[in-house]
């Protein structure tokens, strides 16, 4: 394998996940880059869900919080470009922070700080509700000039295969992809189906053998077995 990039490096927890549930992943990045170097975005639950409820605004909420961990960065390690890796929902927050658009009445100057944007696991294509609303905008204003400046690899398994006439995980799979998708009888990571985080423009990987959910005795995307799947692309 190819020498890792030893840029810093900030990962964008998944919605409804937090910090904590990220220390294993920081753990096996270490292996590859110094662990000062990285860095999870301090978000929980509240951030995603909002008091009172209100998660159409939780991409502004974790948004700053963004903003804030990155210029801790740039602080820290002046002139290094910064590489985005975004989990799940995290991804699409880190392609609507990078767009440098207006979403909500916020928006963010990157400029060059931002070489990179690794995504997992995250849907570009979904007819979920709050998801959409990160989905449209993204869409709505991207153009094949963004990857001139930032390139983005979206990362996903198609370990799980959704099956509604199947066994039980097969059924389980099926109605996870359906809730993205309108086609349940896909490949994915178990959660998200892998089609639907096919980005153009984006250098899309598909890996054998990860998980959606950064749930303990699971192989997921943050796990060593997980990252050694997608370092290459660091």
């Amino acid at each position: 394998m190819n020498a890792v990039a030893q840029h810093p490096l900030v990962i964008i927890p998944g919605v409804l996940f937090w910090v904590s549930l990220y220390d294993g992943m920081k753990d096996a990045l270490s292996d590859y880059l110094p662990a000062e170097k990285i860095a999870v975005v301090p978000v929980s639950l509240i951030d995603w869900t909002g008091f009172p409820p209100s998660p159409e605004k939780s991409t502004n909420r974790v948004m700053i919080a963004l903003h804030r961990t990155i210029r801790d960065m740039e602080r820290k390690f002046p002139g290094e470009p910064i590489t985005l890796v975004g989990h799940s929902g995290g991804g699409s927050v880190g392609m609507v922070y990078l767009l440098e658009k207006p979403f909500q009445g916020d928006s963010y100057q990157s400029g060059k700080r931002i070489k990179k944007l690794i995504t997992l696991g995250t849907p570009f294509q979904t007819h979920e509700y709050y998801a959409r609303i990160k989905s449209d905008f993204i869409f709505s204003h991207l153009s094949p000039d963004f990857f001139d400046r930032v390139s983005v690899v979206s990362v996903v398994s198609d370990k799980y295969h959704g099956n509604s006439e199947g066994s039980f995980r097969e059924k389980m799979c099926y109605q996870f992809y359906k809730n993205v998708l309108d086609d349940g009888n896909v490949a994915g990571d178990g959660i998200v189906p892998a089609k639907s985080c096919f980005l153009e423009g984006a250098v899309n990987v598909t890996i054998a053998d990860a998980e959606h959910l950064p749930t303990p005795h699971t192989r997921w995307y943050g796990t060593k077995e997980g990252v050694e799947q997608w370092i290459q692309w660091l």
